[in-house]
């Protein structure tokens, strides 16, 4: 009840949400699905929700907000050190709740309109980029990719990490996609924008004339 009553709520508020009851349910919406935030219980059939807190955190730093009955100190720190990003114990108030909830996709990026790195610009509402002025038009899977080198500007991406922050939770697939996608994504931007790191991955080289943030404006 309180489950589907707080998705009523932020879909109200203008968000898309999914449901489910099991950690097993939630690792295959997570697999098939790219989500900006999770809300989760503790007490769960199967796997307990300090469990998912804790595997999620192996490939995800996506924010997660603990929504459980247990109010006692000993459940709450267990769920920070296990990287929880904020913690709500029922009882509680819808209007808080969605305040919590947009301040942390504030935090993370993903209410923001426009993420640059140097003159490379992101825009998730329209899923394009934009460099020196030059429209970029992407699909879906390459948008996600390139979002995740941009917010990583400088840094080596391993081949394992693309993988598992782009395809899925444990994907079972081989790096041939991941080249694959590398190469299509390339031919859209500026040679040598992304460069290979021999027996490592790849990494993102921008200029540095703008400096590296998000848009002032919000959106969902």
């Amino acid at each position: 009840t309180i489950r589907d009553m707080t998705a009523r709520c932020l879909r109200k508020e203008g968000y898309t949400t999914d449901v489910c009851a099991s950690g097993e349910v939630a690792f295959g919406l997570l697999y098939e699905h790219r989500y900006d935030l999770v809300i989760l219980d503790i007490m769960l059939p199967g796997m307990s929700g300090q469990e998912i807190l804790k595997e999620l955190r192996r490939t995800s730093d996506m924010p997660i907000l603990m929504m459980t009955a247990l109010s006692d100190e000993e459940n709450q720190l267990r769920a920070f050190e296990h990287q929880a990003d904020d913690y709500v114990v029922k009882p509680f108030s819808l209007q808080i709740l969605v305040k919590r909830v947009e301040a942390l996709l504030r935090r993370s990026g993903a209410l923001c309109t426009e993420i640059r790195a140097g003159a490379l610009t992101l825009y998730p509402d329209t899923l394009t980029a934009s460099y020196r002025d030059v429209t970029i038009t992407l699909t879906p899977k390459e948008f996600d990719i390139l979002r995740l080198f941009v917010t990583n500007s400088h840094r080596i991406l391993m081949h394992e990490t693309l993988l598992v922050r782009i395809w899925g939770y444990d994907f079972d697939g081989n790096q041939g996609i991941v080249h694959a996608s590398i190469k299509k994504l390339r031919d859209k931007l500026p040679a040598g924008m992304i460069q290979t790191v021999k027996g490592f991955g790849y990494r993102l080289m921008v200029d540095d004339n703008k400096e590296t943030d998000s848009g002032e404006k919000d959106g969902r």
